[in-house]
């Protein structure tokens, strides 16, 4: 079945099997994209779950102006960017409360001793572009996440970000420019 058709089932008929399909076909794309805002998996399926309670609720608003997958598409970016925002004051209110002796574990991990150099590495690194992408002014961000984590064509990237293609490939060429800055700097600071 067709995601139309599958929507038409949901609000019409408020098909469970119809909903499930629509999860069914599109979950790891959107913990995908919310990967790439979060720093776990866990957090991502969260906020994945979130994603489709609020698809589920507002399916009879959905006017199929555009695709199904880039109308789920950008509510899971917003989800995602308004749970980074929310993620981001919950760190600084318990980095700054008096009760709060262990700061430190928020950025160190709890098993770090015993790891082995190389996979210490490694996780420096990818902890590294982790903090490079978010560090991104938000547009460039979440282009950046849709073509390199969801790998979507800039075209769908500009349907979901409901901006011009021009805009896109710019974007994307700005958020790769300053990634090779910021990553530059943690790699010469290694040598």
């Amino acid at each position: 079945m067709s995601d139309k058709e599958l929507v038409e089932q949901i609000v019409n008929n408020n098909s469970q099997r119809a909903f499930e399909a629509l999860v069914n076909r599109y979950q790891q794309k959107v913990i995908n994209i919310c990967l790439g805002f979060t720093s776990s998996i866990d957090e991502a399926k969260d906020i994945s779950q979130e994603v489709f309670i609020e698809v589920y609720l507002s399916l009879p608003k959905f006017r199929q102006e555009s695709a199904f997958s880039t109308w789920l598409y950008r509510i899971a970016v917003n989800k995602s960017i308004n749970a980074t925002r929310q993620s981001k004051k919950n760190i600084l209110v318990r980095l700054f409360t008096k009760d709060n002796a262990n700061a430190n574990e928020l950025f160190i991990p709890a098993d770090e001793a015993s790891i082995p150099d190389t996979k210490l590495t490694k996780r420096e690194d990818y902890a590294a572009l982790k903090n490079a992408i978010r560090s991104l002014p938000q547009n460039q961000h979440v282009a950046f996440t849709l073509n390199k984590y969801q790998e979507l064509s800039y075209k769908e990237i500009a349907e979901v970000m409901e901006i011009s293609l021009s805009a896109v490939e710019s974007l994307i060429f700005r958020a790769k420019t300053n990634l090779q800055k910021k990553l530059a700097e943690h790699f010469n600071k290694k040598i």
